[in-house]
């Protein structure tokens, strides 16, 4: 392989600790599809339900049984935290990413059976496929649905709109949306901030109730509610029909195509605001000593933007 290939064999699989069982998440480095890679937020994600699994919302004996859907599931991290949790997972993506993500369910699944035979630790999940505004998908699913999860789902601007509309049509009034998101564009941050202020109750996780290792300045973490006043399930309904007969929906898929190489490395803020430059304040915490494992994943990913930009002549 040449040497000036980010991607290596090594990155084909990662192993990840969730909830006391070793998991094993295949992904595509060479795949052009974003799906394909497990992405730092999807482990902030299932870290602060393991950290705050022991009492209140998120302990098992309140959430067995729950149903929840991931959407923009890609390698399906996510998911496994809610199904490790007692929940009855649906994981979803396009139809690209399903093989990867039926892989990953389907080894982890049995895995988890095998280490565990008789035991009723994970409750149950399945992967299908969802494009966001598709009726059709939304309908086989059956909402509405406890939970609505999802990490690192928008890369641009015009997935917002396709993503708000589909979590309506999933959402009930006592649904509960749990959102993982690293910020790369503040236009894309303040955009989607904007947009979830507008139509949900919405909290911001604070850094003292993530994992204390597994966290960064660029990734937060939302729970938000359905604001039941606004009557968005409703429009939301209405705009998908509407899309549906003007046949001018682009799908996800192509929107990440076209977009893939557009997101700016830049500046990253925090929910009131504030900017910090997130290369510049990992390059101040470079360790002496020895990098651990998610140290080097986030040293890396700083690496691939700056090298994205890069153009040699």
């Amino acid at each position: 392989m040449e040497a000036d290939r980010l991607n290596s064999p090594s990155t084909s699989v990662i192993n990840l600790e969730v909830l006391g069982h070793q998991l094993q998440f295949s992904q595509d480095p060479n795949s052009k599809h974003l799906g394909t890679t497990v992405w730092d937020a999807s482990v902030v994600f299932v870290k602060y339900l393991e950290k705050n699994c022991r009492k209140g919302r998120f302990c098992p004996s309140k959430l067995k049984g729950k149903r929840v859907i991931e959407l923009g599931a890609g390698c399906g991290v996510a998911g496994f935290g809610m199904a490790l949790l007692g929940c009855n997972v649906i994981t979803t993506d396009q139809i690209e990413v399903l093989p990867l993500l039926k892989r990953n369910v389907e080894w982890n699944t049995s895995r988890i059976s095998q280490m565990n035979p008789g035991s009723d630790l994970l409750g149950s999940i399945q992967a299908v496929e969802l494009d966001w505004g598709n009726e059709d998908h939304i309908k086989a699913v059956a909402p509405p649905f406890d939970y609505i999860i999802g990490t690192d789902v928008v890369y641009a601007e015009h997935l917002l709109e396709p993503l708000l509309q589909t979590i309506f049509a999933l959402s009930g009034p006592k649904t509960t949306i749990l959102l993982g998101y690293e910020i790369r564009s503040t236009s894309v941050h303040e955009e989607m901030l904007q947009m979830w202020k507008s139509n949900f109750n919405v909290k911001l996780v604070p850094k003292a109730k993530m994992d204390s290792k597994y966290q960064h300045p660029s990734i937060q973490l939302f729970i938000m509610g359905v604001d039941s006043s606004v009557g968005n399930t409703e429009r939301a309904a209405e705009r998908i029909d509407q899309q549906n007969e003007d046949g001018t929906k682009e799908t996800k898929q192509e929107k990440d195509e076209n977009d893939d190489n557009s997101n700016p490395a830049g500046k990253v803020g925090d929910f009131s605001g504030q900017i910090m430059d997130e290369d510049s304040l990992l390059a101040t915490r470079l360790p002496n000593g020895q990098l651990s494992e998610w140290e080097t994943r986030r040293y890396g990913s700083m690496a691939a933007r700056l090298l994205r930009d890069v153009k040699i002549t």
